[in-house]
């Protein structure tokens, strides 16, 4: 999903030349990549994840002027596109599994295999685990952002990486002593 199609959701409701418009378009176009990559492993479907940012797109534009502080933009898209993702589910009620993707809706992948299997481990994860570690590995937030994003203390945080990593580690070894790989 290409940026501009996140910035045409706002263009209406602004002037054509406003430092909010400005600030906002600024944040999606440098954080829109990562909100969609956060928001396709929440949910696993590329046209859903696509929703997902485009509706915490508009949550954000209409709250635009509540945001406090913008060096913490990114820590508040993300919170947005992650209640955004939740009210999905609660309104679908259907989770997917990695047996519900067609191989086209997975994005280019160096080795599918692996990938996949990765994917797959990670996804095993508790969601209480893995939320966390993507928002660490595929948002590059800190600790402390994180406990933001999810409303719970930092050292919570750390605690679920390090039994995320701890978890990941098992299944790995146990994947590599099955194919006799070993670690």
């Amino acid at each position: 999903m290409g940026n501009q199609g996140l910035i045409g959701v706002w263009r209406e409701k602004e002037p054509l030349i406003s430092p909010k418009r400005d600030e906002f378009e600024q944040a999606v176009r440098a954080y829109g990549a990562i909100l969609y990559r956060f928001a396709y492993w929440l949910c696993r479907d590329r046209h859903l994840a696509e929703d997902i940012v485009q509706d915490a797109c508009l949550r954000a534009w209409n709250a635009w002027s509540d945001l406090r502080d913008p060096s913490q933009a990114k820590v508040w898209l993300m919170a947005i596109v992650r209640n955004e993702y939740l009210r999905s589910r609660s309104r679908s009620r259907n989770d997917l599994s990695l047996d519900d993707v067609d191989e086209n809706q997975l994005p280019q992948m160096l080795s599918f295999a692996e990938r996949l299997e990765t994917e797959e481990m990670v996804s095993r994860l508790p969601g209480t685990y893995r939320e966390p570690l993507l928002l660490q590995v595929l948002g590059g937030f800190t600790c402390a952002e994180i406990a933001g994003i999810l409303g719970t203390s930092e050292g919570a945080v750390m605690t679920r990486l390090t039994r995320a990593r701890q978890a990941l580690r098992q299944r790995f070894a146990s994947a590599n002593a099955v194919r006799g790989t070993g670690s």
